[in-house]
């Protein structure tokens, strides 16, 4: 006669714990490919920007330089040094409008990871 007994058990609090952690790392997995898809986007966006942003910079230095010493030749004889006065301030008020303008368009949030971060905040949300 053969007495051998098999008791099953349910899950317990360790395979209940192992579970939760394998989610957990799985779901760690999850967001760390988002954060890194969305790395390469943000990278190639900002690598565009700076090559623009250079390319624009010379050539309105050319610009500038150029347009600068024409105006100063044409309106030496009638205005004099007050001319170098009303170039400075002209490219003052340049150099504000082209700085708000930056700021928009880093307000705009190329530059940010807007996926990758709504997902963690559900995820928060979810866990709390």
């Amino acid at each position: 006669m053969d007495n051998t007994t098999t008791t099953v058990h349910g899950p317990g609090l360790f395979s209940g714990l192992t579970g939760l952690a394998k989610n957990i790392l799985g779901l760690v997995v999850s967001r760390l490919e988002l954060a890194a898809l969305e790395l390469t986007e943000v990278r190639n966006h900002a690598i565009a920007l700076v090559a623009v942003g250079a390319m624009a910079l010379v050539c309105s230095w050319f610009a500038i330089a150029y347009g600068t010493a024409t105006i100063v030749a044409l309106a030496w004889e009638s205005m004099g040094w007050t001319i170098l006065l009303v170039m400075f301030l002209v490219f003052i008020a340049i150099t504000a409008a082209l700085v708000f303008k930056a700021k928009a368009m880093l307000k705009e949030g190329k530059l940010a990871f807007p996926e990758t971060m709504n997902e963690l905040k559900n995820d928060r949300d979810m866990l709390l």
